[in-house]
């Protein structure tokens, strides 16, 4: 004789789950997590108490940390810092994920903290992830709701953010570029190089593509147009002739992304490479971003207008705009060439092809039409 079944579960894949009706509540649907009967039983037991506390009593849910982060993941798609708020939850799950929303609070975060800062991170860093985790801890006490009409949380706790100095930007000299652009594998090598000449943010070099390019034949160049910006405008990126050069080199690679790994685009450039890579050039306090300090530091350097900068750099300025003149173009073009003029031999010092293999002097101009051992040739 067979065991006897226990109504509201049901077997799928080895592992029992809860289909049930209950009076008040609607149909209950959810796995138990266990492919064990007897504690599937139990666990059935223990929701359909807690659900009857809720109908009869008017008693809160427990919603652990875990599920509220998975909620917030879900509803927020559409955000660009999605992926960063779900390296902050990565990190922060093994501490508070089993831990109700109740639990959650200065107290319970602080091992969290302890290990963050024990890996060497920034307050900043660390403060984005304990932002992340206040902005759910806020929805689940203000907004959303369990079917009896009360919040996943009383209330919010008050999350401390740790104090400390702001990391300074960390601009490369020539020497330190040549240092580190040596270590790196050939595609972060290509990025990095167009991103020092740029200035483009992490997010959007990853997200160029192909489809932004406009041609401009008025100065016999292109430039394309970013609509993914951190601030939501529409600006043009304009392209110096090392930047070009880089983007004719990878051109056909990819029928959409521009950079790309092994025929698939790249989604960042904090990898373990770039980490090593940094590490091997003793600057191991040089971040991606720092790369785009560089342009700044470097047009400021060269004399380029405060108006011409943030521009460059797609700062958020009321001239932002994507209907740029042909001289207005022209000019922003010759503000990003004069970096170009400060040793360009150092910077184009190796550039590696698309193999792997690093391409020598020769190669190189022979790849990009670039005459390394004269200045005015390599920008005329």
């Amino acid at each position: 004789m067979g065991s006897r079944r226990t109504p509201g579960l049901r077997k799928r894949s080895g592992i029992w789950h809860i289909q049930k009706k209950v009076r008040g509540y609607g149909t209950l649907y959810e796995s138990t997590g266990t492919g064990d009967k007897a504690e599937a039983e139990r666990y059935l037991a223990r929701r359909l108490e807690q659900i009857r506390c809720v109908v009869v009593y008017g008693d809160r849910p427990t919603v652990t940390f875990n599920q509220a982060a998975e909620k917030y993941l879900k509803e927020n798609g559409h955000l660009k810092s999605l992926e960063r708020i779900g390296y902050s939850f990565d990190a922060a799950l093994p501490y508070i994920g089993h831990l109700a929303l109740e639990q959650v609070h200065d107290g319970t975060l602080a091992p969290f903290k302890a290990a963050r800062l024990d890996a060497g991170l920034a307050a900043g860093t660390i403060n984005k992830d304990l932002s992340a985790i206040r902005r759910v801890l806020n929805l689940a006490a203000r907004v959303w709701r369990h079917p009896n009409g009360m919040t996943f949380l009383e209330t919010a706790p008050l999350i401390q953010l740790l104090s400390g100095k702001a990391r300074k930007p960390f601009p490369l000299t020539w020497e330190q570029q040549t240092t580190l652009f040596a270590e790196l594998p050939a595609h972060l090598e290509r990025m990095a190089l167009f991103m020092v000449n740029t200035g483009l943010r992490r997010s959007e070099l990853c997200g160029l593509r192909w489809q932004n390019e406009v041609a401009v034949p008025e100065l016999e160049t292109s430039v394309f147009i970013l609509t993914e910006t951190k601030n939501d405008q529409e600006r043009v990126l304009v392209l110096n002739d090392i930047a070009r050069r880089v983007l004719e080199s990878v051109r056909g690679d990819h029928p959409e992304a521009v950079f790309t790994y092994k025929g698939e685009p790249m989604k960042s450039m904090l990898t373990t490479a770039w980490k090593k890579a940094r590490e091997r050039a003793g600057l191991a306090n040089v971040r991606v971003h720092d790369l785009r300090h560089t342009f700044g530091h470097r047009l400021r350097a060269a004399g380029v207008s405060f108006e011409d900068r943030q521009d460059l750099l797609g700062h958020a300025s009321g001239r932002m705009t994507t209907h740029y003149s042909t001289p207005e173009l022209s000019q922003l073009l010759k503000s990003a060439n004069l970096i170009c003029e400060k040793r360009p031999a150092t910077v184009l010092r190796v550039i590696s092809d698309k193999s792997g293999a690093k391409l020598g002097q020769s190669e190189w101009g022979k790849k990009t039409g670039a005459v390394r051992d004269d200045a005015n040739a390599l920008i005329s």
